[in-house]
C-alpha cells in the first residue's frame, strides 16, 4: 500500500492537518489533526510502498517502545488511514 500523493499536509499553528487537494475554502469535514508521531510517519512513508511491519519498524527506529505496543500501534494507524482513504 502507499499513501495518496495529493493530499497535503500543513502546519497550521502548532497543529499538523491533511486536507484535500483543490479545498480553496476550508471543509472542516475534510480536515484531518495529526499529532507528531502520525505526522512523523506521514513523511517517512510518503511516496514509498509500506506495511504494518514497515511501520512497526518506523515506530521502533524512533521511539523507545516495546515491539508488542509498536505493532499493535502500526496496525491501528494503518488501519485509520484506510479508513480514512489516505491509501492507495
Amino acid at each position: 500500500m502507499k499513501l495518496r500523493g495529493d493530499l497535503q499536509l500543513r502546519k497550521l499553528g502548532e497543529d499538523h492537518i491533511l486536507v484535500y487537494p483543490g479545498q480553496d475554502q476550508l471543509d472542516a469535514s475534510k480536515v484531518y489533526s495529526f499529532n507528531e508521531t502520525a505526522v512523523q510517519i506521514w513523511l517517512e512513508l510518503q511516496g514509498k510502498e509500506f506495511n504494518v511491519e514497515s511501520v512497526t519498524a518506523v515506530l521502533l527506529d524512533n521511539y523507545e517502545v516495546e515491539e508488542s505496543e509498536a505493532e499493535r500501534d502500526a496496525a491501528n494507524l494503518v488501519m485509520q488511514f484506510e479508513k480514512q482513504g489516505f491509501l492507495i
